[in-house]
């Protein structure tokens, strides 16, 4: 089977539409969240972290609907395992990140835990409805502690003082970058899928490795386009936001829609992966060093192959 010149074109046109999708996005995160009276990190942890987690629910509701949520179980593993190991490590490249895990320690303590539970409910080889209520229940209980965090913030903060004019400017470059986002992650998934497809790849290695690289662009793009513009806390907050939702929020929705068959030493590998990811992000004090950039990417290079090597 020969590539087909559309399946090309719609890869090289995803870039372009993502840059400027993730330029748009990124300008209206962070004037929402001087007007919110918010800490960046938190506004990126959770709005940011959200917004760019759609195409994972997306994916995950629809197969869910029609009857093959396995999909949305691996897109949504997948995608961790990327936002970490291939997103972080490619935005080290640039230089050490300005901010520690100790910033967000509440978060990446539950981000350690996901996959622990996610294995354990596993076990038995079924993700049942009454499971995937236990993850949005816990995803639940995450929100509420971030809006308390969140009113806490605003009460000690002055207010800004921000034109209507400017606000809906804001809103309208949210909504406007994350369209544009979506949309380069459709092309990119519907163009490397065929291109893979082509080249006689198993389809369960594209699934794991580049849908999970689609559906993670607008992370991608803004995490890279945070650390280019100083604001660190914004691309961390993404990813590790991203992980929650993906694994609490993502899995959970897949779940209670319909139950998911679930063989233990499939769903292992994206799991243990995930959790190794997240140990090489973790730094007490000091800021995240430039040199753990490539052990990131190694480490997603490692997966992908692990995963290549079980398809066949």
């Amino acid at each position: 089977m020969s590539v087909a010149f559309i399946d090309i074109l719609m890869l090289l046109s995803a870039v372009p539409i993502a840059a400027i999708g993730g330029a748009s996005f990124l300008r209206g995160i962070l004037t929402v969240s001087a007007w919110l009276r918010l800490p960046k990190l938190l506004v990126a942890t959770t709005l940011a972290a959200f917004a760019t987690s759609s195409p994972e629910m997306t994916v995950s509701s629809l197969a869910a609907i029609a009857g093959k949520p396995g999909i949305g179980l691996g897109d949504a593993l997948g995608s961790n395992v990327v936002n970490l190991g291939l997103l972080l490590g490619l935005a080290l490249l640039f230089g050490p990140m300005a901010i520690c895990v100790a910033q967000c320690r509440r978060d990446y303590m539950l981000a350690l835990m996901v996959p622990a539970l996610t294995f354990i409910l596993a076990l038995d080889g079924m993700l049942s409805r009454g499971e995937g209520m236990l993850l949005l229940t816990l995803f639940t209980l995450w929100l509420i502690l971030v809006v308390k965090q969140a009113i806490s913030h605003r009460r000690r903060t002055p207010a800004y003082r921000a034109a209507q004019t400017a606000i809906s400017r804001a809103s309208i470059l949210l909504f406007v970058g994350m369209g544009a986002l979506f949309v380069a992650g459709k092309l990119f998934v519907a163009g490397a899928s065929s291109i893979a497809l082509a080249l006689g790849m198993h389809p369960y290695v594209i699934g794991a490795t580049l849908v999970a690289v689609g559906t993670s662009m607008p992370e991608l793009v803004t995490v890279v386009l945070a650390r280019w513009r100083g604001h660190d806390d914004v691309g961390l907050g993404t990813l590790l936001g991203s992980n929650l939702f993906n694994g609490l929020a993502v899995v959970g929705v897949a779940a209670t829609i319909h139950p998911i068959a679930v063989r233990p030493a499939e769903v292992m590998p994206a799991l243990a992966f995930g959790v190794i990811t997240l140990l090489l992000l973790f730094s007490r004090r000091n800021p995240i060093s430039r040199w753990r950039g490539p052990w990131f990417i190694a480490t997603y290079s490692a997966f992908v192959l692990f995963t290549a090597a079980r398809a066949l």
